[in-house]
């Protein structure tokens, strides 16, 4: 784990799993963080969404770096190829992306 990630979550007090899950939801999801407290109550976990909101502003910021420092230079363009092809007896559509530079 990245040092500065495991320095944050040391001094957190809930398990690992509950506090990503929240910060993800909070992130990928248009919801509020009350919403976001009550579906974690439903799972058994009682959590105030000012707790999640705590976590968003300390994790955010690290887990930002942490991503940003393994992300991957893609190319400019990409190529989309489109076919139809038969599966099991039934015809499927069989999409592939490849960037737009061909390999050497």
């Amino acid at each position: 784990m990245n040092p500065a990630v495991a320095r944050v979550l040391k001094r957190l007090h809930y398990p690992l799993d509950v506090i990503l899950i929240c910060v993800r939801w909070y992130v990928a999801y248009p919801m509020s963080l009350r919403h976001l407290a009550y579906m974690m109550a439903e799972r058994g976990v009682s959590v105030d969404h000012s707790t999640v909101h705590r976590w968003a502003i300390k994790l955010l910021p690290v887990l930002e770096k942490a991503f940003r420092r393994r992300k991957r230079p893609v190319g400019q363009s990409w190529r989309m190829d489109e076919t139809y092809i038969r599966v099991k007896g039934e015809w499927r559509y069989l999409y592939r992306a490849v960037e737009g530079r061909p390999p050497h």
